[in-house]
């Protein structure tokens, strides 16, 4: 593995799935598991955010609202977030940006919002297929942390997690290569660069899109990957345990 000053982090991302019973096998399995050498994140549906006991690993929110509070049905405010102990909020995943047509700069917004209430944001950027095709695949993530630049400036980074998605990865049963990872994650971290290039190396930067615990070890073992924000498999107890184990430094 590469050493370097980023304590890697692997973040859960149960999507709309999940239920009371899952939380109890979650706790269970990790209160006797060894996770030191990581900060783990399990981010449920909101309604489970208050099911988890005390743990030894931190939640996070799937989203929160733009707005502070009000009349928005059907919202969470970052606010509550806090309330129910979350210390992560993932942000800009590529399903809220297509199910929900959330912008770039509709993202930004939320960064603020999260960063504002020290709330740490998992930031998710990422392609679809036919832009990485296209060879514009570089011009689509820097517009994607362009935004978040402008928005709250680069010293930010400092608290704000990237989660790097290819969107033709996330439940597909496709993965990008490790070497494909590493060049995108080397990417990142040389567009933060130009800006900053000691907030770009401190920055930890997950890889997410089909990681399981079979390639969880390759794929970490990438000098500018820094753990990993993982879906289906993190429903799974011993699978998610199996990837947050191989997120050695």
């Amino acid at each position: 593995m590469q050493t370097n000053n980023r304590r890697p982090i692997v973040a859960g991302n149960w999507k709309m799935n999940g239920n009371l019973a899952l939380i109890k096998q979650v706790e269970k399995l990790f209160s006797n598991a060894d996770i030191s050498h990581v900060d783990v994140v399990v981010c449920p549906p909101f309604p489970y955010l208050g099911g988890f006991n005390d743990s030894n690993f931190a939640l996070g929110g799937q989203n929160i609202s733009h707005f502070e509070s009000g009349a928005h049905t059907g919202e969470t405010a970052v606010s509550m977030l806090k309330e129910m102990n979350c210390q992560y909020v993932i942000l800009g995943h590529s399903e809220r940006r297509a199910d929900n047509n959330e912008s770039n700069e509709l993202v930004a917004d939320k960064v603020e919002l999260a960063l504002a209430h020290k709330l740490i944001p998992l930031f998710c950027i990422g392609e679809p297929e036919d832009i990485r095709e296209s060879g514009q695949l570089f011009d689509f993530i820097g517009a994607q942390i362009d935004a978040v630049i402008n928005k709250v400036g680069i010293a930010a980074f400092n608290d704000i997690v990237i989660a790097y998605e290819p969107i033709w990865a996330i439940g597909t049963g496709k993965t990008a290569s490790p070497e494909q990872a590493q060049e995108v994650h080397a990417f990142i971290r040389q567009h933060l660069a130009k800006q900053d290039s000691n907030i770009a190396n401190q920055c930890v930067i997950l890889y997410g899109g089909s990681v399981k615990g079979s390639n969880a070890v390759e794929l970490f073992s990438q000098p500018d990957v820094d753990g990993g924000l993982i879906g289906g498999a993190s429903l799974n107890p011993e699978d998610f345990l199996s990837i947050c184990l191989a997120a050695k430094r």
